[in-house]
């Protein structure tokens, strides 16, 4: 990080995550908030000077669309397979097995987000959908509008539907309980609660309207041919991808602070494996053009910028301490001020949006 601001702005945010840190522990509880641009332009620049070989890393992959298939498929026919079984065995099947692959789909889903399947957008938007199919809720669409925000505006309220809102923040507080209740209903709160929050987005149009035709029509298929047990199958898969789940980690691996001066933060542990390297999130940021089978290179070829970083080993044991350490919480993010931030990025935005522009 020492890389990214000078040393005396460093200095300061560190010392006041720290105070944040420390005053979260108690009953009054505050974000972290900070008047300086997201850290990942100013990396890449640094990155992209010093090794400019990262370049080649950049576009897209189609045979990704070999792995949509396969997980789509995987999906629909373990449903199909347990369309005669009884909830009781297919709560631990979706909890074991159905919300890692639907977790890799929303991974999936995440590369046709940044045109990195296919070169266009419009090849890109229609894989998203086909990646949504099992997730039963109409999302790819959604998720490609409030991500591209989320790179753009990292920590602004009225911006990054990635970050806690106020009120979010403060309804489930240090509470275990609620920190429970929080990730068992992270779905609602991901997919509806927070979008609402957002100011000058506008929630629907052509592509959310298909994407919701294109559920509509492929879970009615289903429902007609196999009955409504496939379908429960594919949404606990998809309550347990994104909350109450090792895999649900990943949400506050992210960017929950968990050392002063660090923002973002990476994951290495095995789950890498099965999620398609979405736990290198440092690298991701740094550069958005590289897809997820060449990310673990930008790390090989970059160790400098990425060893000294604080990161996450086991999504399991990060879990745990989300639910049961009070100083964890929801006020554990940064967040900026969308003016100053900005004002203060956008030299460094021009200079680089054509080797990390971010898709239409």
């Amino acid at each position: 990080m020492s890389e990214i601001f000078k040393e005396s702005n460093l200095k300061t945010y560190a010392l006041k995550s720290q105070e944040r840190i420390s005053q979260n522990s108690a009953e009054s509880y505050q974000f972290i908030e900070v008047n300086h641009p997201e850290p990942h332009i100013g990396r890449t620049k640094q990155l992209l000077a010093r090794h400019p070989e990262l370049n080649k890393l950049f576009g897209n992959t189609p045979s990704t669309a070999f792995h949509v298939i396969a997980c789509v498929s995987a999906q629909i026919l373990i449903g199909i397979f347990l369309s005669h079984y009884s909830a009781w065995i297919m709560l631990p099947v979706a909890w074991c097995v159905g919300a890692i692959i639907n977790h890799a789909l929303w991974v999936l889903i995440h590369d046709c987000t940044h045109n990195l399947v296919f070169k266009g957008s419009t090849a890109n938007r229609w894989m998203g959908m086909v990646c949504n199919l099992p997730l039963v809720f109409p999302a790819a669409m959604g998720f490609r509008k409030y991500h591209l925000l989320h790179h753009r505006y990292q920590g602004e309220f009225e911006r990054d539907a990635d970050l806690p809102g106020p009120m979010e923040a403060k309804l489930v507080g240090s509470s275990s309980f609620r920190k429970f209740l929080w990730l068992l209903n992270f779905w609602v709160i991901e997919g509806v609660v927070r979008p609402a929050r957002l100011k000058g987005v506008k929630l629907w149009d052509r592509w959310i309207f298909i994407n919701l035709a294109v559920q509509v029509v492929f879970s009615t298929g289903l429902i007609f041919f196999f009955g409504w047990n496939p379908m429960f199958y594919l949404m606990l898969s998809t309550i347990f991808s994104v909350g109450l789940h090792p895999v649900g980690a990943r949400w506050i691996q992210e960017h929950y602070v968990m050392v002063p001066g660090q923002e973002t933060y990476s994951y290495y542990g095995p789950f890498n494996w099965f999620c398609y390297n979405v736990g290198y999130h440092n690298e991701h940021h740094d550069l958005m053009a590289v897809p997820w089978s060449r990310l673990k290179d930008v790390k090989r070829i970059a160790p400098e910028f990425y060893e000294p970083l604080y990161s996450h080993s086991s999504w399991s044991k990060l879990l745990l301490r989300f639910l049961f350490d009070p100083k964890l919480n929801l006020y554990s993010r940064v967040v900026r001020k969308g003016q100053t931030a900005a004002k203060k990025a956008k030299p460094l935005v021009r200079e680089h949006q054509q080797k990390v522009a971010v898709p239409s």
